[in-house]
Parts: structure tokens; sequence; C-alpha cells
């Protein structure tokens, strides 16, 4: 697969078997992630890969995190929300390092580390995996980070879910490009 045909059939697919993903695989797909560009190479990117009870592990955090922050939640929903991890036989939280540069602003930080989150998931496609990009009110609280080795200030920008997809799935019919340029000559 050429990268514009990755790029024009990459779409998010959250309906993966728990059949698990070698970790040469994964491997594979940090690989691609880490050859996003970044300012000064500073290498912004902090990867946790879960797999097994460490998914489990995290479903515990995320459901006291919800608990915590909403002290009368029903327990189903502390259910659901410990089952989340699950969804997938991998999960990849992604981290972005605060600069140490002084000439480097902090979104230059977050948008290389978003740049390395694409390559990711288009390497996953290309792979014939399945990938699913997420965030939500756990990427912004300070016991989640805290769970993954991030300071309670740092970015935490994806969740990313992936595995073997579950059935074929046709190409995204997505909006083109039109509407959103404007042309100086």
């Amino acid at each position: 697969m050429d990268a514009l045909e990755a790029i024009h059939t990459r779409q998010s697919i959250g309906d993966v078997r728990p059949d698990p993903v070698p970790r040469e695989m994964i491997e594979r797909l940090l690989d691609a992630a880490v050859q996003a560009p970044n300012h000064f190479r500073v290498r912004p990117w902090r990867f946790v890969v879960l797999t097994g009870a460490g998914r489990e592990r995290l479903g515990r955090v995320l459901a006291e995190s919800l608990k915590r922050r909403n002290p009368d939640v029903p327990e189903v929903a502390l259910e659901k929300e410990a089952s989340k991890p699950l969804r997938a036989p991998v999960v990849i939280a992604v981290g972005v390092d605060k600069p140490t540069d002084a000439r480097l602003p902090e979104i230059e930080n977050v948008c290389a580390v978003a740049a390395a989150c694409q390559n990711l998931l288009l390497a996953a496609h290309a792979l014939g995996l399945a990938a699913k990009w997420r965030t939500g009110g756990p990427a912004y609280d300070p016991m989640v980070k805290e769970f993954l080795g991030f300071q309670a200030d740092q970015h935490l920008i994806a969740f990313l879910y992936i595995g073997y997809p579950v059935s074929e799935s046709s190409p995204p019919n997505r909006p083109g490009f039109e509407d959103r340029v404007t042309w100086m000559e």
C-alpha cells in the first residue's frame, strides 16, 4: 500500500478481535510514529503500551478517576468505564514532553506528537490492523496521567486502540478540501 492510498483509505475502526498483536508489529508501529517531524529533534513523544493485565489496571484507574470526578455515578457506569481499555488487545497512551528549549513553543511539541500518532495510525492500516484514536475526560485527569507515568501538567493527547479488524470495511467518504482553502497567487 503506498502512502497516498493509506491516507485516503485509513479510518477509525473500533470493532476489533481480541487476538493479541505481536510485540514486533507494535514496535513497527512505534518506529513509524517516531519518524514524525519535530523541531530541534527533541523527540517530544512518550508512548505507554498497554496489553494484557496492563489494560485491566488502566480500566481500574479509569473507573476510580470517574468515581472521584462524579461521586454519585452509578455502578454500571463504573463497570463500563473499567471495561473501556479491554475494547482492543493493545492500547497505546501517547503523551507530550514539555519543551526544555526556550526557542520551542509548547504547541510545536503537541503538533509533533499528533503527527507521530497519525504516522502510527497509517502504519497500522498499512499492516492490516484496525485502530482508533480516543481521548475524553481521562486524557485530562491527573490520576490517569500519574498511573501512566506522566506529570499532571503534561499533555496526554491519545489513547490509540489497536487490534485486528472484525470485518472488512469500505473506504471512508470524507469531504474534500475545496471549501477549506484560499488560494493566494
